[in-house]
């Protein structure tokens, strides 16, 4: 699978049984630094893979664009990376791991304060604001007044199907997963897969924004853990009026979803789950 998996050597022990040597599946993580118009904006760890969509989403998510037409394109170019680069104490070349974009000439760029520049992690990508107040950013759009509804039946059944598509996670047992659903035929728009919750989040809203799909309505967001306030921020920023978890919700996650009009559930599986806000869009009966 390219640069997504790696095989890596391995001592498998099992009780009573003894050792043996083994070959592995591992999840790939790597460093990407995003810039815009040639200035650094952001790194994180992710999974190689639909980069592009990453770096759109990611600056959708941060308020600093909303429609395609702001976005012109994104080139790949050398840097520090894995391998080769500042990281290994080497110079290759272009490692992929560095992202330039291009934006259209009236977006507003990034004020330097927002830049993120150090490390994030990839389980956590607020960690990195520069400040408290530089998250609730505020959403060109307005989930509230999306009236869509979606039964409970087909929101039961999202998991399972996001499952069927994480073909990397099969392999690995490394890696988040996050979908788009049309909330009334159900239709599958797109699943990514990412070492980072978020920037798996961000890849679909990437998606979205490259196929000038936003904002995001009449749709469901699932994911395959739990829905921290980030997600939820990034569901707002996207126009999404429904996240379903797999897993719990924080309690800011579940206070700016009641604020923001969008619908929340957590604990979605097998025939249970649990509504945390605005739960008049999911139909049990």
């Amino acid at each position: 699978m390219g640069r997504i998996t790696a095989r890596r050597p391995v001592v498998k022990i099992t009780l009573g049984s003894g050792s043996r040597k083994r070959a592995d599946d591992l999840a790939v993580e790597e460093p990407l630094e995003v810039r815009v118009m040639g200035k650094p904006l952001a790194v994180t760890m992710r999974t190689p893979g639909h980069d592009v969509e990453l770096a759109g989403g990611f600056l959708v998510s941060e308020g600093v664009i909303s429609q395609r037409g702001q976005f012109r394109n994104a080139i790949h170019c050398g840097g520090a990376g894995t391998p080769g680069g500042a990281l290994s104490g080497t110079e290759e070349g272009n490692t992929y791991n560095v992202l330039d974009v291009a934006l259209a000439p009236d977006v507003t760029l990034p004020a330097p304060e927002l830049a993120r520049n150090f490390y994030t992690t990839s389980s956590c990508g607020v960690c990195g604001k520069a400040s408290i107040d530089a998250i609730e950013t505020a959403s060109k759009f307005d989930p509230s007044l999306d009236r869509v509804t979606v039964s409970a039946d087909a929101l039961a059944a999202l998991p399972d199907r996001l499952r069927e598509d994480q073909v990397a996670f099969a392999r690995t047992g490394g890696l988040h997963a996050a979908g788009l659903y049309d909330a009334v035929s159900g239709e599958r728009y797109v699943v990514r897969e990412d070492v980072g919750r978020h920037n798996a989040v961000d890849k679909v809203i990437g998606w979205a924004l490259l196929n000038d799909r936003l904002p995001l309505t009449g749709v469901v967001l699932q994911v395959s853990g739990r829905a921290s306030f980030e997600l939820v921020q990034k569901a707002v920023m996207a126009g999404i009026p429904i996240l379903s978890a797999v897993s719990a919700p924080s309690t800011l996650a579940a206070e700016l979803a009641t604020a923001s009009g969008l619908t929340l559930a957590g604990f979605v599986r097998g025939t249970t789950m649990n509504v945390y806000s605005h739960a008049e869009r999911i139909l049990a009966d």
